[in-house]
This record gives C-alpha cells, sequence and structure tokens, in this order.
C-alpha cells in the first residue's frame, strides 16, 4: 500500500508505494480505508522522536499520523485514532477509540478538527472547569487549536473571551470568531503586562489557556499577581510550549496570587476522560462543524506530496491535511 514512512528517528517521511498493509490483531480492532489524515506539531515531534511519549521506544519503521478520516469495511465513514500510523491507505483503529461522521462534515475539516479540539475543549472542560459567565484568556490563539479554542470557550459560555497573538491578521479575524478583545504579543513588555493588568482589573480573568508558555506566559503570571490583599482566583492551564519549554517562575506570585497551575497533554487524561472525548465531545464538535457553527481552515495536499510538504510552514492558523 502507499504509505508515509520513517524509516529512521528523526529522518523525513518518505512517500512508499508498497509498504505491508496493517492487519487486525484481535477482535477490538477495526481495518480503515483512509481517506484523510491531518499534519500536527504532535505528529511532527513524534517522528523526530523529541516529544516526551516517544522517549523510550524502540525504534522501527513507521507510518506517521496518529488519526484520521476513513471508512470501515461496511462503509461506515469514521473518525478514528490509529495503532499503526494513519497517512497511508489502510489503516488499523480501536473499536473504542472512534466516532462516526454526521453527514455534512467533510474528510478534511474531520480530519483536522479532534487534534485542536483536544488541544482545547479538554483543557476548557476538564482542566479549567469554565462555568457559563466567566472570562478567558487564550494566549497564543493564532494557531490552529487556539482558534479553535476562542469558538469553544464562547460555546461553553465564556462571557469575555481575550485573544493574544503575534499574527495581526489572524488576531482581528478572531474577533469574527468569538473573541471579544485581541492583544499583539509584538508590542513590548511593559505595554503588554500593563494591557493584561488593566483587563484583570476591569474583569478578572477566570482562565488562561496557554499554548506558548516561556517568557509570555512569565508576562501574564506578572500581570496576575496579587498585591497582598485578596486576589481573584485563576486557573491557569498549559497545553503547549510553541515559544519554550521552561518558565522562571517566582515562588512570590504563587504565594501572594490565588492561581492553580495544571497542565493538558497527553498523560495528564484520564481513561475516563478519554472515554469522555470520543463518546460526548468530539461527536458534539462534529456535529457543531457539520452546522457551520464550528470553523477550522486546512490546506489539503496528496499523500505523494509528503515529503515536500512535511516542514511546509502554515500561517493563519491553518491544518495541513494529507488526502489519500
Amino acid at each position: 500500500m502507499k504509505a508515509a514512512v520513517v524509516f529512521q528517528k528523526g529522518e523525513m517521511p518518505k512517500y512508499v508505494e508498497d509498504f505491508a498493509e496493517p492487519k487486525v490483531q484481535n477482535e477490538n480492532e477495526l481495518l480503515v480505508s483512509v481517506k484523510a489524515s491531518a499534519v500536527k506539531n504532535l505528529d511532527k515531534m513524534r517522528a523526530s522522536g523529541k516529544h516526551y511519549s516517544t522517549q523510550n521506544e524502540e525504534w522501527t519503521a513507521k507510518i506517521v499520523g496518529g488519526d484520521g478520516v476513513g471508512f470501515l469495511e461496511d462503509g461506515t465513514r469514521i473518525y478514528g485514532i490509529s495503532v499503526s500510523g494513519m497517512i497511508a491507505e489502510k489503516a488499523i483503529v480501536e473499536k473504542e477509540r472512534i466516532v462516526k461522521l454526521p453527514e455534512g462534515i467533510d474528510n478534511a475539516v474531520a480530519a483536522a478538527l479532534p487534534n485542536a479540539v483536544m488541544g482545547s475543549a479538554l483543557a476548557l472542560r476538564l482542566r479549567a472547569n469554565l462555568q457559563k459567565g466567566e472570562t478567558v484568556l487564550i494566549n497564543g490563539a493564532t494557531g490552529v487549536t487556539g482558534k479553535v479554542a476562542v469558538q469553544i470557550a464562547k460555546y461553553y459560555g465564556a462571557k469575555k473571551v481575550i485573544a493574544t497573538g503575534r499574527n495581526e491578521q489572524t488576531l482581528k479575524e478572531l474577533l469574527l470568531l468569538g473573541a471579544d478583545e485581541i492583544i499583539s504579543l509584538k508590542q513590548d513588555d511593559a505595554a503588554f503586562v500593563s494591557q493584561i493588568k488593566t483587563i484583570h482589573r476591569q474583569n478578572p480573568i477566570d482562565v488562561v489557556i496557554d499554548y506558548l508558555w516561556g517568557q509570555s506566559a512569565e508576562l501574564i503570571l506578572s500581570a496576575l499577581k496579587g498585591n497582598g490583599g485578596f486576589s481573584h482566583r485563576t486557573r491557569y492551564v498549559t497545553v503547549g510550549g510553541m515559544i519554550s519549554d521552561t518558565i522562571t517562575l517566582s515562588s512570590s506570585i504563587l504565594r501572594g496570587t490565588d492561581i492553580q497551575i495544571s497542565g493538558s497533554g497527553l498523560g495528564s487524561w484520564t481513561r475516563k476522560e478519554m472515554k469522555l472525548l470520543i463518546t460526548e465531545i468530539l461527536p458534539e464538535m462534529f456535529q457543531l462543524a457539520a452546522d457551520g457553527k464550528l470553523k477550522i481552515e486546512t490546506v489539503n495536499v496528496n499523500l505523494k506530496e509528503i515529503e515536500k510538504v512535511w516542514e511546509m510552514n502554515i500561517n493563519g492558523g491553518k491544518r495541513l491535511v494529507v488526502l489519500i
């Protein structure tokens, strides 16, 4: 079968026309004819061997792509999380990790949406426990997941959504997707902190969803820092480290501020939460997308182009999707 394969850790995936088809190993697995699979930062990190989830893996030739859209042997169109790699003509998925897709959603959108939902809905609903009427700050909202997070925060009942980012055009577009206020990360540090402080003083921030970490997180935390009196409780959830994986955190911020810091990602979710994702959250989000109420933009390419597009830099918060 045709597939995108990484033969050695750290190499680029190769387009292969005669890779062995995967075989169902037990009654909990299903064979899928794949039609679309999104290329995500997670896929690139796992293929390079740099992601924390691959540190102790023994390396063999691997098909890239962790999830995608395709047809079961009975013709049912599904989204599934693969056990064999998904950017290929055939893949194996587990029965408990598939979602039947509604009519009205195309394959590319259905393939692109789940990773963004995992990175936004799980953080908002399960880690931050977002309540209706609360104020949410999304740091790094101009990326794919950030744009989806803005929409889902509003859908979950946020009264006000504040979005930060560097891409000025995409920041303006976020106002059309539900953001109430936008903050540029291009301004100097003092101006950025001052703007966050003003917002927090006028309309206390209940939840921060952070896709950047690094210096931007340090600045936001310093802006939220209490002054020795009573402070507003803020739940701060880190979902990514696009700027840096580390920060310098002053003990005084934790001691002087009513703040809860947690993370949302692979390894932090429980089995119960993953089941909720598959049985409730994803079906709901797929239906919203089918109804035109949840939007995600894609750049679609053919499987044959995988070597050329793997490192493609796509701006504007769009997701690369391989069509098969």
